[in-house]
């Protein structure tokens, strides 16, 4: 058991260690190509955050465990909403003031529910997964559309001019970019092993140590970026960074999964799981949405988002260690 706890802890360490190189070379070398910060931001940014997701997904599909693919995707998006927004309000409230970020907010909710009805049928086919995949390419192309009619005076431009490297000559942004992914590939492959190894051990399913184990370390740079980004002022990055990365969770990490290896939902997916996932992303989009003219995630919502997220962690705790 040692070993396969070693495998899962050297796996996340080399997944967010690469994730930190891939997002640092995938976003100096837009910048050196000419790509206005936001665009990266919005699009670059929010998808090479998902890095670990999706590579991690990719592996388990092609060993024949795309379960740990659909709880690692439901999962973080729980993890980025319950714990990473939640400790990120309790430290600093997040005001919500860029426009840009608050357009955004629908298309998480309509990938969501999108999502939600391809799982209706208890079966991902590779249809399904092609779906997700075309999905993806809608929602990059409409992020481009958003971040070029944003105003100039939209406070995340700022945010993410300050933020996307500068002064990274394009070689040197190639060499992290295939550093950051060799990185995350060998981090995916160590991660998975153990996973499946963990679970056999503890007599769960795969999907359970998806949502429990490889959703939290996989969203462990999510957590970093986003309380980094709230500690600087630097609000619409903290929020944009969760809802980026939520909507590629969904559509690239489970679309990925399906295409590569169809597979049945288990139950506890459709009657427990994904419901909580929408819940969250329901209150994401109410807390955020705009009713007294001063949008903020306060502090008191941060406590409630956290207290959730630890409820519904021990709720599954309990109840696989009740089964067996």
């Amino acid at each position: 058991m040692s070993g396969n706890a070693l495998l899962v802890i050297s796996g996340l360490v080399l997944l967010i260690a690469g994730a930190d190189r891939f997002v640092h070379g995938a976003a100096a070398a837009a910048r050196n190509m000419g790509i206005a910060p936001l665009l990266i931001g919005l699009t670059v940014v929010a998808f090479a955050t998902s890095s670990p997701e999706i590579l991690v997904s990719v592996v388990a599909s092609l060993q024949g465990e795309p379960g740990l693919a659909i709880g690692n995707a439901i999962g973080s998006n729980i993890v980025n909403i319950g714990l990473v927004l939640g400790c990120v309000a309790i430290i600093r409230p997040i005001k919500l003031q860029s426009a840009t970020l608050r357009r955004e907010m629908p298309a998480l909710l309509a990938v969501t529910l999108l999502t939600v009805s391809l799982f209706l049928d208890s079966y991902l086919s590779r249809v399904d997964g092609l779906v997700m995949l075309t999905g993806l390419v809608i929602v990059m192309i409409w992020l481009v559309r958003l971040g070029m009619r944003s105003a100039p005076s939209d406070p995340i431009k700022k945010e993410y001019e300050a933020e996307i490297p500068k002064d990274v000559s394009m070689p040197m942004a190639i060499f992290w970019l295939l550093f950051g992914l060799g990185t995350l590939l060998i981090g995916a492959y160590l991660l998975v092993d153990g996973a499946i190894a963990v679970a056999q051990f503890f007599g769960v399913s795969e999907v359970v140590i998806g949502i429990l184990l490889v959703a939290f370390g996989t969203s462990l740079p999510e957590l970093a970026v986003s309380l980094i980004s709230a500690l600087k002022g630097e609000y619409g990055l903290a929020i944009g960074n969760i809802v980026g990365s939520n909507i590629f969770n969904l559509l690239a990490v489970i679309g990925v999964a399906a295409t590569i290896s169809p597979f049945a939902l288990p139950p506890s997916v459709l009657s427990l799981h994904i419901f909580v996932m929408v819940a969250f992303t329901l209150v994401l989009f109410a807390m955020t949405y705009d009713y007294d003219g001063k949008s903020e995630v306060s502090r008191i919502e941060g406590v409630a988002l956290l207290i959730a997220f630890i409820a519904y962690d021990t709720y599954v705790v309990l109840q696989n260690v009740r089964m067996h």
